[in-house]
């Protein structure tokens, strides 16, 4: 089993950033790609960011060139800074993990976390 728990949202005004972190636990060298979801109510589960075992990064359109992922897989965990923030942007972020990267980016990973919150105000 992988365990995964998200910090680091909160509250920001428009252009702000943040940097969401997440402790990854259990059997996470079975999953070969980590990365960030998010949900807003009502709507689906929408892929943020991958990056799989060789370091290779993919992005969402709608964050290209403002959000970036790392990792730090000796204490394996996960990042995302997420720099010139826009309300739309506003949503529950789930730091998840998946056998590769297409069905993490789906937005339909094997395992995600319990979350954390962004809000962006204008």
């Amino acid at each position: 089993q992988v365990q995964l728990v998200e910090s680091g949202g909160g509250s920001v005004q428009a252009g702000g950033s943040l940097r969401l972190s997440c402790a990854a636990s259990g059997n996470t060298y079975s999953m070969s790609c980590m990365g960030w979801i998010r949900q807003v109510p009502g709507k689906e589960r929408e892929g943020v960011a991958g990056i799989d075992d060789d370091g290779n990064t993919t992005y969402a359109e709608s964050v290209k060139g403002r959000f970036t992922i790392s990792q730090d897989k000796a204490k394996n965990s996960l990042f995302l800074q997420m720099n010139s923030l826009r309300p739309e942007d506003s949503a529950m972020y789930y730091c998840a993990a998946d056998l590769g990267c297409r069905t993490l980016l789906a937005g339909s990973p094997l395992v995600w976390g319990q979350g954390t919150q962004v809000t962006v105000s204008s």
